[in-house]
């Protein structure tokens, strides 16, 4: 019900953190997994470190603002096919509205929610063409809760999960869903210094139920799952993975 033999998957912003976990994840299952990123010496660097795991990793450089149709067409070199889209890329711009132009704000909706669009359309005519297409985007808690000083991610963030939500009742099918997962907060690269601050934990403590931040690789069971014939009668639903953090008054 997991295995992902046969499969192409598309990972935007899969050359690092939960991007890069959830990829792995989906190359054990079975998958043929192309990670997207900017740069790619870092991609190249990525696709050498995880093969010695025996993890093989293919990449799709372009920025997903700019370069969906790029990307994607790079993505189906090898198999000719795409059967999964895992949208990952966010960006983030911590500004409050006193500090952020209009510009900065639009800027921040560009890459985090038309970007994620653009990607989606791009890839459709592959998806639809796939016995069992899966696209997953990568929301967050700040979609449905949020915390002052942070306007743009947040409203972007809440958009991503509204197209989640249209894009499966406009394109669900019996061969292509459309899900969505929401993190709460993981202990990432971009997150370490955070994650490592004393002063945190007593916040931890009190508005996360287990305590704890994630840990990155426990985000990638629930890419693997609605990637997978599994998640066949999943659509328009968002997962999220915060340790109970949303539900906690």
């Amino acid at each position: 019900m997991f295995d992902l033999t046969g499969k192409t998957a598309l990972v935007t912003g899969g050359g690092r953190g939960l991007g890069l976990e959830m990829a792995k994840a989906l190359a054990k299952a079975g998958g043929t997994v192309v990670i997207n990123g900017r740069n790619r010496e870092a991609l190249e660097a990525v696709r050498v470190l995880v093969a010695g795991d025996g993890i093989a990793l293919n990449i799709a450089e372009g920025d997903v603002s700019t370069d969906a149709e790029e990307i994607v067409a790079a993505a189906v070199k090898g198999t000719g096919q795409l059967d999964i889209l895992l949208h990952a890329v966010g960006e983030r711009d911590r500004r409050g509205t006193d500090a952020m132009d209009p510009a900065s704000f639009a800027e921040v909706l560009n890459k985090d929610l038309t970007a994620a669009y653009a990607m989606a359309r791009a890839a459709l005519p592959y998806l639809r063409r796939s016995s069992a297409g899966r696209l997953i985007f990568v929301t967050s808690i700040a979609a449905s809760a949020a915390r002052s000083g942070d306007p743009a991610y947040t409203a972007a963030k809440g958009g991503l999960d509204a197209l989640t939500r249209s894009l499966a009742v406009e394109l669900g099918s019996d061969t292509l869903t459309v899900n969505a997962i929401a993190p709460g907060w993981f202990a990432t690269e971009t997150n370490a210094a955070l994650a490592a601050d004393p002063g945190l934990q007593a916040f931890v403590d009190v508005r996360i139920p287990l305590k704890r931040w994630g840990r990155p690789e426990e985000i990638a069971p629930a890419a693997v799952f609605l990637a997978s014939p599994a998640a066949s009668f999943v659509n328009g639903t968002t997962i999220t993975v915060d340790g109970g953090m949303t539900v906690q008054m």
